[in-house]
């Protein structure tokens, strides 16, 4: 079983830049890195997002291996080098690919199958490699409406499921991590 890391934080918090670093410091002399985006280019504000997120890692001289996964990043897992560093990005926007593809959203056993495969995704992801971190992002406490409770419901299970199973554990704000679970908590 692999070193699993979680990251969360809010928007633009820096997070994403420490879950890269911190996945090149855990790499293997013999190990590749691989970086799995769940964003889909769908508005001008997540184009600018994706492309610095390339660009960042572009810059930083290291030989990402990047799979766009908006959906079923299970099937990632068997194509897996041996000593594979893996970088989830994130599992907001997976949550959101996987539970509204369609109306069946509001089905509670859709979502708890919905719920139920990307635990069993991660674990797969996690049976094959030697490191994997995982991103997410921090909710805005709102007035909630159906989709959004339900929305807000499952990811914060998904959260609280990932960080049973990590071995660390952050909260980035302001581009500074806080380790809230691991070795020295």
């Amino acid at each position: 079983m692999a070193q699993l890391i979680f990251i969360t934080g809010g928007v633009r918090s820096g997070k994403s830049r420490f879950a890269e670093k911190r996945a090149v410091s855990l790499r293997p002399t013999s190990g590749s890195l691989h970086y799995l985006a769940c964003g889909q280019p769908s508005d001008h504000e997540m184009k600018s997002r994706i492309a610095r997120h390339q660009h960042d890692r572009a810059s930083a001289n290291v030989p990402w291996e990047t799979v766009e996964c908006p959906t079923d990043i299970g099937s990632v897992a068997p194509s897996l080098k041996e000593n594979a560093v893996v970088l989830l990005d994130c599992v907001t926007t997976l949550l959101s690919n996987e539970l509204f593809q369609n109306e069946d959203w509001r089905d509670e056993a859709f979502q708890q199958q919905t719920k139920q495969k990307i635990q069993n995704d991660i674990e797969k992801l996690n049976e094959r490699s030697e490191a994997l971190i995982i991103v997410s992002n921090e909710l805005g406490y709102e007035p909630l409406n159906g989709l959004v409770d339900v929305y807000a419901r499952q990811l914060g299970e998904l959260h609280q499921w990932i960080v049973s199973k990590a071995d660390e554990a952050y909260v980035v704000e302001n581009g500074l991590p806080q380790l809230m679970k691991g070795e020295g908590v």
